[in-house]
């Protein structure tokens, strides 16, 4: 038996067209095509750069409460955020010092080497056209990534031992 088409009425041609996009995905992309190849990755190490310029300025490691860099969650609350830690974290990196660094932020720490390397290998293939693996992260790997970040921000706010060890 031969199965029956059934056809309906014509589609009108709207309908086979892409949406616009809005105005500020526009603007993205026509800056986006326009702009020379380094901008992007120069653009990316200059917000690293200040990043940096900041945690060495303000010695967070010595800061008292309430002193910049603060955080605001903990200031008011008490209660340590899921970043709380980052900016110490990386003054430590910054001078070497990778125990003090894990102490207090070991999510920080852990990611920071494979943000680097992801940096370098996308920077290097688009500048130089260097032939670097690309780390590629999955779904699964970022939600994996999350679940651990999450549920080491709320045993860090746990008040009893051996909790209070990741407490900063």
């Amino acid at each position: 038996m031969t199965a029956m088409v059934v056809e309906g009425p014509p589609v009108p041609p709207e309908w086979y067209a892409p949406p616009r996009p809005d105005p500020v995905t526009r603007f993205v992309q026509r800056v986006w095509t326009r702009s020379p190849i380094w901008a992007a990755p120069v653009a990316l190490l200059a917000c690293m750069g200040g990043a940096v310029g900041y945690t060495l300025a303000t010695h967070p490691a010595e800061a008292a409460a309430g002193d910049a860099p603060t955080c605001l969650l903990k200031y008011t609350t008490g209660f340590v955020c899921p970043g709380c830690g980052g900016t110490r974290a990386a003054w430590y990196l910054l001078h070497g010092d990778i125990p003090a660094a894990a102490r207090h932020h070991l999510i920080f720490t852990f990611a920071v080497p494979f943000l680097l390397y992801m940096y370098v290998a996308w920077a290097g293939k688009r500048l130089f056209n260097w032939k670097l693996p690309q780390l590629t992260v999955g779904p699964g790997v970022m939600i994996a990534f999350v679940a651990i970040w999450g549920v080491w921000s709320v045993l860090r706010n746990l008040p009893w031992a051996p909790f209070t060890a990741f407490y900063v």
